[in-house]
């Protein structure tokens, strides 16, 4: 085998392994995800920067929760319908040294939903906290009970779903259902409800490098053999 040849098939394999990385399906997650209301009109969803845990939200803001089956941020369900801080808020005068932060649930879809489990209705709530409050107690003082797993991982919301935390829910061949999505992002311990936690699903994974590793070790092989017939 000359050495050209050998070059010839160390990249032949190096695109086979490339490939075969490329096709892998990705895992859906189903989780809680948290948003926060925001943009130019000031009503757009964005993706939450922080986890529930860490946010500490203004008097007047408006944050979302919203349960579904995604693979990342990007393809993440928003909460569904339109809501408002002077809407959600309107029965709940100020108080000193407190704050109000309007906060919608959304349960999500049946098709979302964890074997055997009914989602419940959307709702909206004004939580009145103390001035210094996270995101997560505001939800505590108005949607209990809460569940965490032992990473801080926010599991349930009004105790839904019952069982189940940010679990892989089927292989797809696309990043995403465009369903949920919602992982996480979590989702999560420290982002939505577990988006960090399960991690995005975008970085290389270990079958690449190993796979790389097996091409680098044939491709000096396969030249080491062709020094030693020509010597």
């Amino acid at each position: 085998m000359t050495r050209r040849r050998a070059s010839v098939v160390a990249a032949f394999l190096a695109l086979l392994v490339l490939g075969g990385a490329g096709e892998a399906g990705a895992t859906d997650y189903r989780y809680w995800s948290f948003w926060e209301q925001g943009g130019q009109d000031g009503t757009a969803w964005t993706f939450a920067t922080q986890g529930p845990s860490a946010a500490r939200p203004d008097d007047g803001t408006v944050q979302g929760f919203r349960f579904a089956v995604t693979a990342n941020a990007d393809d993440a369900a928003q909460p569904r319908g339109t809501a408002d801080f002077a809407g959600i808020c309107a029965d709940t005068p100020e108080r000193a040294d407190h704050k109000r932060i309007a906060l919608v649930i959304d349960f999500g879809t049946a098709a979302d939903a964890p074997s055997g489990e009914t989602p419940p209705g959307a709702r909206t709530a004004c939580a009145r906290v103390p001035e210094d409050a996270t995101t997560a107690e505001a939800l505590a003082a108005v949607a209990e009970p809460l569940r965490y797993d032992t990473n801080a991982l926010l599991c349930a919301i009004a105790g839904y779903p019952e069982k189940g935390c940010g679990e892989p829910v089927a292989e797809t061949s696309e990043t995403g259902n465009g369903a949920s999505p919602e992982p996480g992002d979590e989702v999560s311990g420290d982002q939505a409800a577990g988006e960090q936690a399960t991690g995005d699903g975008q970085g290389p994974s270990a079958g690449l490098f190993v796979g790389l590793g097996a091409v680098a070790v044939l491709a000096a092989a396969a030249v080491w053999q062709s020094r030693r017939r020509r010597s």
